[in-house]
């Protein structure tokens, strides 16, 4: 921070008993964080940068209507307190509903479990990513291009509010993406890994044959025959289905999306059957105690509370089948009179907090993954991610790597495999649920302009029924959100 903690927190105070009078609710939130990105392209660095950035944010809320400014200057904080507050009284007109939370005054750190990424060298990272960037090169002489990103963010913030409510977090995010593109003649394919971690620096090293394997798949690729379009019954592994529930469902279950369209919160009825009986869905940041009682248990979307101040928890969507609970702000809670569930998330300081997923999950099955291929006369088996989108309800994902099903055994590898469909039929087609499950800690998030909000997805391996599968993936390819889960 710019001042000191003490100083700060005194000076939040006492801003706070000068405006908060003038509005229904008010919140000042300061940020440090400490940055580091790198980017290989090919045999060149491109980028390589250290930063702190520091700043806040103002948020006040009059009559329903909110006023948001940001600053990176404390002086200047005056200023943007009144600058919210006049847009807020400028457009109020309803009544404030927030759902009410307990005010807290304490100090929370999302601890690493090894090393600091803080503490290891600039040097050191571009040495990892270059490593990284041969080991993608060594493949094959088919391979033309590769990409290797690196990034880590530390934050630090304080949020104090007119309700009384002071909170101090820190937490340290960890990401790495690497990427592959081989060429034979007119055929260009692309392989993709990427990983996360808020544990450890450690998390990001050794990883080899993960890098590896992005590289061997866009080779291997080359010669592979493009599946044949069709409906075909799909398993998918716990990659692309924690990719599934995230994009497909876990968007529609952000309580934003549905008090602000009447039509989603129609089709997003509590109680509406969505699946089959044994279909458990989760969305949650809370930090548990692993089972064993060495440590805890952290993903890239865990935290103690979310950014106002409101407990993270888990929350179950869906229940044996059966819609049972969406993710909300205090203000989609109080507006749909249900409890508010800690998924209020800003990605920075320049944002104001919107409803976002945390860590979300389908839980283990009880079918043996071997038993999921099944009596399946003709289907695809589908891993890992390479790109996807969503349009409301329907999705369109693109697979890393595919091979057919014939005669329950895996056939052929085959690529530019795409699958497609309205996420609630898919949902009720679910023919089984695997005994497996993966976390995938790669997850970028976009929303609201608020795109690489860290998140985290996973699940069991699914079977599923009357996918569209599509092997001419060009027109898909030019809309794919690459950067993100």
């Amino acid at each position: 921070m710019p001042i000191s903690l003490t100083e700060a927190k005194n000076l939040l105070s006492d801003l706070l008993s000068d405006y908060s009078s003038q509005v229904d609710y008010l919140a000042i939130r300061l940020e440090k964080s400490e940055e580091t990105d790198i980017l290989l392209r090919g045999h060149k660095i491109e980028t390589l940068s250290e930063g702190i950035s520091i700043g806040g944010q103002v948020r006040a809320c009059y009559k329903g209507a909110w006023g948001f400014a940001s600053f990176n200057q404390i002086y200047a904080l005056k200023d943007r307190i009144e600058e919210a507050i006049a847009a807020a009284k400028l457009i109020g007109k309803e009544e404030t509903i927030l759902a009410p939370i307990p005010i807290i005054q304490e100090s929370h750190v999302v601890s690493l479990t090894g090393k600091d990424p803080r503490y290891i060298s600039l040097a050191s990272k571009k040495e990892l990513c270059e490593h990284y960037g041969q080991v993608l090169r060594s493949v094959d002489p088919r391979i033309t291009n590769v990409s290797v990103r690196y990034g880590d963010s530390t934050q630090k913030t304080i949020l104090a509010t007119s309700e009384g409510t002071i909170l101090e977090q820190s937490w340290t995010d960890m990401e790495m993406r690497f990427a592959a593109t081989a060429r034979n003649g007119d055929t260009v394919q692309t392989g993709r890994e990427t990983t996360g971690s808020r544990k450890a620096y450690e998390d990001l090293t050794n990883l080899d044959s993960k890098v590896r394997s992005a590289a061997e798949r866009a080779v291997n690729s080359l010669a592979l025959p493009i599946v044949q379009g069709n409906a075909y019954t799909v398993v998918i592994d716990p990659i692309l289905t924690g990719l599934f529930v995230h994009e497909a469902f876990g968007h529609l279950s952000e309580a934003d999306m549905a008090y602000e369209n009447p039509d989603i919160l129609e089709v997003m009825t509590i109680g509406r059957i969505f699946g089959p009986e044994n279909l458990q869905i989760f969305d949650g940041a809370k930090v548990e105690p692993l089972l064993d009682g060495a440590g805890e248990e952290i993903h890239r979307g865990s935290y103690i509370y979310d950014d106002e101040g409101t407990l993270a928890t888990t929350t179950q969507l869906i229940q044996d089948g059966v819609l049972v609970g969406r993710l909300h702000s205090r203000e989609t809670a109080g507006k749909l009179g249900e409890a508010p569930t800690g998924n209020a998330r800003c990605l920075d300081y320049r944002y104001p907090p919107i409803v976002r997923m945390t860590n979300t999950w389908i839980a283990q099955g009880n079918t043996p993954v071997s038993d999921l291929f099944a009596d399946i006369k003709e289907g695809v088996y589908a891993r890992n991610w390479f790109g996807g989108m969503t349009n409301g309800e329907i999705f369109t994902f693109s697979a890393g790597e595919a091979w057919m099903i014939r005669n329950g055994e895996l056939a052929e590898p085959v690529r530019d495999v795409t699958l497609s469909g309205n996420v609630f039929n898919t949902l009720a087609d679910i023919e089984a649920i695997g005994d497996d499950f993966n976390w995938d800690e790669s997850g970028g998030c976009g929303k609201g302009e608020q795109n690489g909000l860290p998140v985290g997805c996973g699940g069991p391996s699914l079977r599923i029924g009357n996918v569209v599968v599509g092997g001419d993936t060009s027109e898909v390819r030019k809309r794919e959100i690459r950067s993100q889960k």
